[in-house]
């Protein structure tokens, strides 16, 4: 059985999924619907009004959101669903926390080794602003939360869409599109797309999803794709901030940089040769092979299951 079948062990009616989908991922919808709707001044109020709250504060709040309502996630796959949280999660007997451990550290290295080579090259832009009670209160802080949120991020987007929308078309490449998708447009109200353009943040966001996605339809788990979102947005939020991002953090360093990327640079090298390079190391240490079944094939009701007796 893979990933994907494992929607069948629980209830998979449509209207379920829309309730379900809804319920947790609303507030996705609110954020588009807010980025749409809203006057470019107005957003820029709402987030001067974030920033002048204490860091610590502000990444409470923007973290705790994420605690309820992945609850309220497992609670809808666990009783409406009548499915287990392991089938949202993987194909293996458990849950294999060195897969979850392997792709933190892999993108935990290339982070800081990426940071430490610009820092050296040019570090005009870069203030150096540690504080050790500060610092403390946003580890604390990431540890406990940023698992929420690129849990619910994960287990909506390449766990419950990507299986219930790959059982109802029948393939596997439509899910892996439009949960990346997804995955972009959910991002459109952070800060950073209106400060350096919706297209091009897109390109990065959309391209994350198709990375997560094909990790997850790889390896038939989620545990490659929680490692590595949790390693990209802890690192990351402990390492550098700016006044621009979605986070404002007590990091270890400031960036006074323009907001702007480039198309080539910026995104185009992270997305079209940084991410495949990180899934052929995955490839290698996994031996992943038959790539067009898993991630273009058909999906295939399992016979002589039953699907609704939770393991």
């Amino acid at each position: 059985m893979n990933y994907i079948q494992l929607a069948y062990k629980g209830r998979r009616e449509i209207w379920m999924v829309l309730i379900t989908a809804f319920l947790v991922g609303g507030v996705f919808l609110f954020n588009f619907i807010f980025y749409l709707t809203t006057d470019p001044s107005e957003l820029d109020a709402a987030y001067d009004l974030m920033k002048q709250m204490p860091n610590s504060v502000s990444l409470f709040v923007n973290l705790v959101l994420f605690v309820p309502l992945l609850g309220l996630l497992f609670l809808l796959v666990r009783y409406m669903h009548e499915r287990s949280i392991l089938s949202l999660t993987t194909v293996r007997a458990k849950v294999d926390l060195g897969r979850v451990f392997f792709a933190f550290m892999m993108i935990t290295i290339f982070t800081v080794g990426s940071f430490l080579i610009g820092y050296s090259v040019d570090s005009s832009e870069l203030i150096f602003q540690f504080n050790l009670g500060k610092f403390a209160i946003l580890f604390l802080i990431g540890i406990i939360l940023f698992p929420f949120q690129i849990g619910l991020e994960e287990y909506l987007f390449r766990g419950f869409l990507m299986q219930h929308i790959g059982v109802i078309v029948k393939n596997k490449w439509f899910p892996l599109v439009l949960t990346s998708v997804l995955f972009g447009i959910a991002h459109s109200a952070n800060p950073e797309v209106a400060n350096i353009g919706f297209f091009k943040m897109m390109i990065f966001y959309i391209g994350t999803g198709f990375l997560l996605g094909i990790m997850t339809l790889m390896d038939d788990g989620l545990e490659l794709a929680l490692g590595f979102h949790l390693g990209n947005n802890l690192i990351g939020s402990l390492l550098v901030t700016a006044d621009w991002t979605a986070l404002q953090t007590d990091a270890i360093f400031k960036s006074t940089a323009d907001p702007t990327m480039g198309l080539v640079s910026d995104l185009l090298v992270p997305v079209l040769v940084i991410y495949p390079i990180m899934l052929w190391i995955l490839a290698k240490r996994y031996k992943w092979s038959d790539w067009k079944e898993r991630l273009t094939g058909k999906v295939k009701e399992p016979v002589q299951e039953n699907y609704k007796i939770i393991e």
